[in-house]
């Protein structure tokens, strides 16, 4: 086991040095850079010592030195803590992501809490009751919300939350919040927010899940393991709950560590840009969209990293979960 982790993580090394390399050759495909928007945008205001100003800005983020070299400076700087400064917002990225992770990771978590509770308790009733009435009502639901663009379901969640609840959608947090110290009351007013982006989310990635957990335990129930369960005259409560769903989320433990961990930093960014919520989502897309490569390429190591850790955790939690699985 321990050998086994150990390889796992020195590939993961190697993955993350590739992917980080990889990202900063991409974001300096594009013509130009970032100081090159700095400078028209300067030039059309009229400022006559933007070439100055943009000639100082290259020196102090190290623009006018070669793509190895600044790699080589953010790569070394970044195992130390210091991930550079934002071209955008001339802070240090540590300082610009530190300020939304927490709301980030808490977003990100409900959203995931409220898609895996839908998909396992969908998925383990429909299956269990094929063809019911409950089965059809799940499965249309379920292929209207993977046939419906996310956006458009974020839109009728919207209009039900104004329209129907009164509730005030902009943001995480009411005004008199959004710059209070953490309270009691600041705690209850993110609830009472939180839950229409992690509803939104959720609705995105749930009716697949759903789907695949059904598929799953339709197969699980047939096997001769639950049929000898049955035989023994255990309840059936018990034999599909201890014994054919320990089998049956095998695939949605693989979800939960290559697409789930990484959602934490990337999050659903068009539902958070929409919404104007303060989370790293929006704040990546910004940097590539504005080419603030220190940003950018730290926010995707980040992403990266979680993905590496959630595939090894997940690997992990199927030796656990299931038997017939063995790391060698």
């Amino acid at each position: 086991m321990l050998a086994y982790i150990v390889r796992r993580l020195g590939y993961a090394a190697v993955m993350i040095v590739l992917v980080s390399f990889v990202s900063f050759l991409i974001i300096e495909l594009p013509p130009g850079d970032f100081l090159t928007q700095k400078l028209a945008e300067l030039t059309q205001q009229g400022d006559r010592s933007a070439e100055l100003r943009i000639e100082e800005y290259r020196a102090r983020y190290g623009l006018d030195k070669p793509l190895l070299e600044r790699y080589w400076m953010w790569a070394t700087n970044f195992i130390q803590g210091d991930f550079g400064e934002s071209f955008e917002y001339e802070r240090p990225v540590r300082d610009l992501i530190g300020e939304r992770i927490l709301l980030t990771v808490i977003l990100a978590l409900a959203t995931l809490i409220i898609g895996y509770s839908v998909a396992i308790i969908g998925g383990v009733y429909s299956a269990t009751n094929q063809y019911s009435l409950g089965d059809q009502v799940l499965t249309v639901l379920a292929f209207l919300g993977l046939g419906t663009p996310g956006f458009l379901l974020a839109l009728i969640v919207l209009y039900f939350a104004v329209v129907v609840l009164n509730q005030d959608i902009g943001g995480l947090f009411s005004t008199e919040f959004r710059d209070a110290p953490w309270s009691l009351a600041r705690v209850w007013d993110l609830l009472k927010h939180l839950w229409i982006p992690a509803l939104i989310g959720a609705m995105a990635s749930a009716p697949a899940w759903l789907r695949i957990m059904r598929g799953n335990m339709l197969e699980i129930l047939g096997q001769p393991f639950v049929e000898a369960a049955r035989a023994r005259g255990l309840k059936n409560k018990t034999v599909v709950w201890r014994h054919a769903v320990r089998v049956a989320i095998n695939p949605m433990v693989v979800i939960l560590g290559s697409e789930s961990l990484p959602f934490i930093i990337g999050g659903n960014a068009l539902v958070a840009i929409v919404l104007g919520l303060p989370t790293i989502g929006p704040l990546y897309v910004n940097a590539l969209q504005k080419q603030d490569m220190y940003m950018a390429g730290t926010i995707l190591v980040f992403i990266v990293m979680l993905l590496l850790i959630g595939n090894l955790l997940a690997d992990l939690a199927l030796v656990w979960l299931d038997p017939r699985i063995r790391l060698d």
